[in-house]
């Protein structure tokens, strides 16, 4: 008998030997090539399985803030604690400092496996209008201008869809400074191409 017949015979008893106890567990031997790379754990900027319980939302103020996921915004639900008592101006100054706290935290590990990134730095902080702004007016401590394109877009399309805006799909913003504010729009092409379409503003005046 040849070397080659040989070969031949031992790698067919060899298989034999191991189809018999996959056999026995209950598992076919595999006809076709597998992929033993880890699988997909969770689909790209979904978290639709995070929503914030009833628990939670009593515990503070049910909002939106804005991730950068796929080149693109993506609204993310968030809790803001709003100290009891506060109303009015203050109370609208408190929500937007916490949703500006929002922005600036790191994602979590889900949201990171996820793909939610954001561009929004820590220390920022937001105050109420000075002497000359309009009443719904908010000034960042770090110029607006000054933000790159995205972190504009998830600061403008945040504030602009909560309670620290008027709810029209725009927010009064300005800087530290005392130039005047301008009032920003979160528009479809800004939530889809933030790094490309900054969000429109225009100049307003006290009352505008």
């Amino acid at each position: 008998m040849g070397r080659a017949t040989v070969r031949r015979l031992c790698a067919a008893a060899v298989l034999a030997a191991l189809a018999g106890p996959l056999a026995g567990c209950g598992i076919r031997a595999t006809e076709v090539p597998t992929d033993f790379g880890p699988a997909p754990s969770r689909v790209r900027c979904s978290l639709t399985d995070l929503a914030v319980s009833p628990q939670a939302a009593r515990a503070g103020v049910p909002v939106r803030v804005f991730l950068l996921c796929g080149s693109a915004l993506v609204a993310v639900d968030r809790i803001v604690r709003v100290p009891d008592g506060a109303a009015g101006p203050a109370r609208r100054v408190l929500v937007a400092q916490g949703l500006l706290d929002q922005l600036a935290e790191s994602p979590s590990a889900v949201e990171k496996e996820a793909g939610y990134t954001t561009d929004v730095r820590g220390a920022m902080t937001v105050s109420g209008p000075a002497a000359k702004d309009p009443d719904d007016a908010l000034r960042l401590s770090v110029p607006p201008g000054d933000l790159n394109s995205y972190a504009l877009a998830q600061v403008v399309c945040t504030f602009s869809d909560s309670a620290a805006a008027e709810g029209d799909g725009s927010v009064v913003l300005g800087g530290p400074g005392s130039e005047p504010v301008r009032r920003y729009e979160c528009t479809d092409e800004v939530r889809s191409r933030p790094g490309s379409t900054e969000p429109p503003s225009t100049a307003v005046t006290s009352g505008g």
